[in-house]
């Protein structure tokens, strides 16, 4: 996909604040600090559309950018960083939850692993929570540069077993400094946005 435009339209600290239109929503979930923005930057092609941040957690809202003016990408609250106040952990785990079960506009969910780490336990739950709802979604490994070839291999091997992955449920070994992974992400997406694939998502 050629992007044309790209910007952030919205950012929402509650379900209500979310966009009341019909465009079709991409949603990138992970835990804090797992690259979210850069890739998020490298599939828009823009260097600082999501802003990257040396302090895990710093992301308090459902952040919405609207891309070609047709649909969203949208980055949600990243989750596992533990220096955050409690309260607020539990407070970005509500808004998470409650957008992922109250918007019909969803149509897939590209969930984020740090490929040289195995899936953590919240990691799992996300995952199982995706698969139980069958809520289209991929896992999508980054960091992928900081790996060797042999590396990047045997830990692939290690999250598609850790999660239990079938063929059903894509991996895509990415690296937002080599690009590697973007073209078959964006087909991913793609395939995900055409006509009649929001019907088949079932009510959450």
């Amino acid at each position: 996909m050629k992007v044309i435009q790209a910007g952030l339209q919205i950012s929402a600290g509650k379900l209500e604040q979310c966009p009341a239109g019909t465009e079709c929503e991409i949603a990138l979930a992970g835990r804090s600090n797992v690259g979210k923005s850069s890739l998020l930057n490298k599939l828009a092609g823009r260097n600082n559309l999501a802003r990257t941040s040396g302090t895990p957690g710093r992301t308090q809202t459902i952040n919405f950018y609207l891309i070609n003016k047709s649909f969203y990408l949208v980055d949600l609250p990243g989750y596992g960083f533990a220096r955050a106040p409690e309260e607020a952990r539990a407070r970005w785990g509500l808004l998470v939850e409650s957008y992922l079960k109250g918007r019909k506009q969803l149509c897939g969910i590209i969930q984020i692993v740090d490929i040289r780490h195995n899936p953590t336990a919240q990691d799992h739950q996300l995952f199982e929570w995706l698969r139980y709802y069958s809520i289209p979604h991929a896992v999508v490994a980054t960091k992928a540069d900081k790996l060797s070839r042999s590396q990047t291999i045997r830990q692939e091997k290690a999250i598609r077993k850790e999660l239990a992955l079938t063929g059903e449920t894509p991996l895509i070994i990415f690296s937002a400094k080599t690009d590697q992974g973007k073209d078959q992400l964006w087909n991913l997406i793609e395939a995900w946005m055409l006509p009649g694939s929001l019907s088949m998502i079932p009510n959450k």
